[in-house]
C-alpha cells in the first residue's frame, strides 16, 4: 500500500541548506528569554533592594523569561495574534518548522529526540565527573562535598526528568502514535506544538543551579534539605514542574487522540502494542503529575512566600514526601511502559511470528497502571511503625505479577520465531535481559529484612539504574535504529550499531553490578566520601562507566553518518504490518494526505501464511 501513497503524494523534496530565516526564532527566543530574565529579577530587587540571585528574583526572572522565550520561539504568531483577532504568521512547513513552534507531530517528535540526546550527554558527563571522584575515598575531583552532592542532584534531575521521561513519551509517541492509529493530525496540536518548547528552559535552569548556589536534596528536593541549602533549589523547582508540564501536556493529547482521532475499524481490540503502552503511561501522567507539581508549589511557596507547608516547626515535611512519590514511583512505569511495548512491536516484526497473549500484554498494562500508584509505598519502609511493613511488602510485590505478563508475551512470540537477530533485535533482548535482573534485584528492596539492609545504599542506585536504563535506554536506542529508516528513509550502519549494542550491554553490566556489591557491602549513596576498604571496587566501577560513557559517542556517530550517507531504505524495509509503517519514507508533512482512509479489518500482529492484509484503503467520502 505504501506505494500507492508514494505514488499520489510527492515527498517534500531533497533536504535544503539551513537559513537565517529558518533558525531566528529560536535564536530570537534565546534572546527574548534572556531580557526577559534580567527584566524581572531586577524588577523584583529593585523594590526589595535584594540580590538577584535571591529566591524571589530569580522566580520572578524564570517566569518571565519563560514567557520570553515561547514568544520568541513562535507562540506569538501561531497562537497568541489569532486569540485577538489577528492573522496567524508562521512557517509550517519546510526545515525551518524545527526550529520554531508549530503543529506538526513529526517536528514535535524531532525536537524532543534532539532534546533528550543533548539532555543525556550533559547528565552523563555529570555521571563521568562523579567516577571520577569517587576514584578516590576521599574524592578526586570536586573541591567540596556540597559540589559533589550538586553534580549528582543535577544528575540524577535531568536524567530523569527529560531524558528518561520524554525520549519514548516525546520522541517515539508523538512520531509514530498519530500515523500509527491512522490519525492525520492530533486532538491539540498547538498544545502538542508548545509541549516540546518547555523542555531547553527547564534543562539551562537545573543545570546551570550551581553557578546561583546549587541545591543538594538529590533529585527529590525533599525539605528541610531543600530549603536549607543554596538558592539553585528555585531553579531545580521550577524546571522540574516545568518538565512536568511537557510530560502532562503531551499525556493530554496522546489520551485524546487516542479516544477521539482513531481510524475506522481500530477496536481497542485492535489498537497496537505501543498504542496501548502510551496511553498506559500516559494516564498515569494526567492523574499524578498534578499533585506532585502542587508539592513543587508549596516548597517554593515556603521559600519566597513565607508559608509553612512543610516548615519543622508549624508545618508537615513529611507531606512532601508522600505527595512526591504518588507520581515519582509510578514514574518509573511512565518510563518503562512503552518501553516495554516496544519490545512486543519490534519481536512480533522480527520473529515473523504472531503476538503470543496479546489479551495477556494488555491486562498487564492495565494490572501496572492500576497498581503502580500504590506502589511507593515502599520508600516509607523506615519512617512507619512495624505493622503497617507487611502491608507496604505485600502491595509492592503486588505489581511483579502484571509485569510478568509481558514477559509472558515476549518469550512466548519468541518460541519457535525465525529470529532476525537485526540491532533493534539485539538491543531488545538484551533490554529483557537488564530490566529483569532490576526486577529481581527489586524484590530485596520490597522485602522488610533486606531492605533495613540495603535501604539508601548503592545497591538501590544499582536497581534503578538496571530498570531505568537497563530497561528503558536499552530500549529508545533500539526504537532509534527501528524507525530511522522511516524517518530519514535511509539504513543505519549495522555493524556499528551490532558494536555498540554489545559495548553497552558489556560495560553497562561490569559498571552496574558493581553497585550491588558496594551497597551490599555498606556503602551509601549520595555520600562524597567511603571507608577506604571500598576503593578497589569503586576503581573498577569508574573504569567501566569511562568505557560505558565513551561507547554512546558510536551510536551518534552513526546516526548523523547514516542520517547523510546510510544506503537507501524502502518504504517498509523491516516488512511491518502497523499504520505507521504504511507511509512512505521519509513521510510527507500530514500522514495520509492522499484522499484515502484506511479501515482496520483484522490484526496487525497476525503473521500467519496467507494471513489478511491489517487495512485496506478506501476513498475519503467513502470511509465517513
Amino acid at each position: 500500500m505504501s506505494s500507492v501513497i508514494s505514488s499520489t503524494q510527492d515527498q517534500e523534496g531533497t533536504p535544503r541548506r539551513i537559513t537565517f530565516e529558518d533558525w531566528w526564532p529560536l535564536a530570537r527566543g534565546v534572546f527574548w528569554a534572556g531580557i526577559g530574565y534580567m527584566v524581572g529579577s531586577l524588577i523584583v530587587a529593585f523594590i526589595e533592594h535584594g540580590s538577584l540571585v535571591s529566591p524571589r528574583e530569580m522566580t520572578a526572572g524564570y517566569i518571565l523569561g519563560l514567557v520570553g522565550w515561547f514568544m520568541g520561539i513562535g507562540v506569538w504568531e501561531g497562537w497568541v495574534k489569532a486569540s485577538f483577532n489577528g492573522e496567524e504568521t508562521w512557517q509550517a512547513k519546510g526545515v525551518g518548522r524545527y526550529f520554531r513552534f508549530g503543529t506538526e507531530a513529526k517536528a514535535t517528535a524531532t525536537r524532543y529526540t534532539i532534546f533528550a540526546i543533548a539532555t543525556f550527554f550533559i547528565a552523563g558527563m555529570l555521571a563521568m565527573a562523579i567516577r571520577v571522584d569517587l576514584l578516590s575515598p576521599h574524592g578526586l575531583l570536586f573541591a567540596t562535598k556540597q559540589q559533589y552532592n550538586e553534580a549528582f542532584s543535577v544528575h540524577g534531575t535531568l536524567m530523569l526528568l527529560a531524558v528518561a521521561a520524554l525520549a519514548i513519551l516525546g520522541g517515539i509517541g508523538n512520531y509514530i502514535l498519530p500515523p500509527m492509529i491512522g490519525a492525520r493530525q492530533v486532538v491539540y496540536p498547538k498544545l502538542m506544538g508548545l509541549s516540546s518548547w518547555f523542555v531547553p528552559p527547564a534543562v539551562v535552569a537545573i543545570a546551570l543551579s550551581p553557578l546561583v548556589g546549587g541545591y543538594e536534596s538529590g533529585w527529590m528536593g525533599f525539605p528541610p534539605l531543600s530549603t536549607n541549602g543554596g538558592s539553585g533549589i528555585i531553579f531545580y523547582f521550577l524546571g522540574a514542574a516545568t518538565l512536568l508540564l511537557s510530560s502532562w501536556a503531551g499525556a493530554i493529547n496522546f489520551v485524546a487522540t487516542l479516544v477521539f482521532m482513531r481510524a475506522r475499524g481500530l477496536t481497542l481490540s485492535r489498537v497496537p502494542m505501543f498504542v496501548w503502552g502510551i496511553a498506559s503511561a500516559a494516564v498515569l501522567l494526567i492523574i499524578f503529575v498534578p499533585y506532585t507539581a502542587t508539592a513543587f508549589v508549596f516548597n517554593l511557596f515556603d521559600m519566597i512566600v513565607g508559608t509553612h507547608f512543610y516548615s519543622l516547626k508549624s508545618g508537615f515535611n513529611l507531606a512532601y514526601q508522600d505527595m512526591f512519590w504518588w507520581l515519582f514511583h509510578p514514574e518509573v512505569y511512565v518510563f518503562v511502559l512503552p518501553a516495554w511495548a516496544l519490545w512486543l512491536e519490534i519481536i512480533t516484526v522480527f520473529t515473523r511470528r504472531s503476538l503470543f497473549g496479546r489479551g495477556w500484554a494488555i491486562a498487564g498494562f492495565i494490572g501496572v497502571t492500576a497498581i503502580s500508584g500504590a506502589v511507593g509505598v515502599h520508600h516509607f519502609f523506615t519512617q512507619v511503625s512495624d505493622v503497617r511493613l507487611p502491608i507496604i511488602m505485600g502491595v509492592t510485590e503486588m505489581v511483579s505479577v502484571p509485569t510478568g505478563f509481558f514477559y509472558l508475551a515476549a518469550i512466548g512470540t519468541l518460541w519457535g520465531g525465525r529470529i532476525r537477530l537485526t540491532s533493534p533485535m539485539l538491543l531488545v533482548l538484551m533490554s529483557m535481559v537488564n530490566f529483569l535482573i532490576g526486577g529481581l534485584t527489586g524484590v530485596f528492596n520490597s522485602d522488610v529484612p533486606a531492605n533495613f539492609q540495603i535501604h539508601n545504599t548503592f545497591f538501590v542506585v544499582g536497581h534503578f539504574h538496571y530498570t531505568i536504563l537497563g530497561g528503558m535506554l536499552f530500549t529508545w536506542i533500539a526504537a532509534l535504529y527501528y524507525y530511522f529508516p522511516k524517518v530519514t528513509g535511509r539504513m543505519c550502519n549495522e555493524f556499528w550499531a551490532k558494536f555498540h549494542a554489545w559495548w553497552f550491554f558489556i560495560f553497562f553490566n561490569f559498571t552496574f553490578m558493581g553497585f550491588f556489591l558496594v551497597g551490599i557491602d555498606g556503602m551509601n549513596r549520595r555520600i562524597a566520601t567511603y571507608l577506604p576498604y571500598l576503593q578497589p571496587i569503586n576503581d573498577w566501577i569508574s573504569i567501566n562507566a569511562f568505557l560505558l560513557g565513551a561507547g554512546f559517542l558510536i551510536p551518534l556517530i552513526n546516526l548523523i553518518y547514516s542520517y547523510y550517507r546510510g544506503p537507501l531504505a524502502g518504504d517498509n524495509p523491516w516488512g511491518a504490518k502497523t499504520l505507521d509503517w504504511q507511509m512512505p519514507s521519509p513521510p510527507p508533512y500530514e500522514c495520509f494526505p492522499f484522499g484515502k482512509e484506511p479501515v482496520v479489518v483484522s490484526d496487525f500482529y497476525n503473521y500467519e501464511e496467507n494471513a489478511p492484509e491489517p487495512v485496506i484503503w478506501v476513498d475519503a467520502k467513502q470511509s465517513t
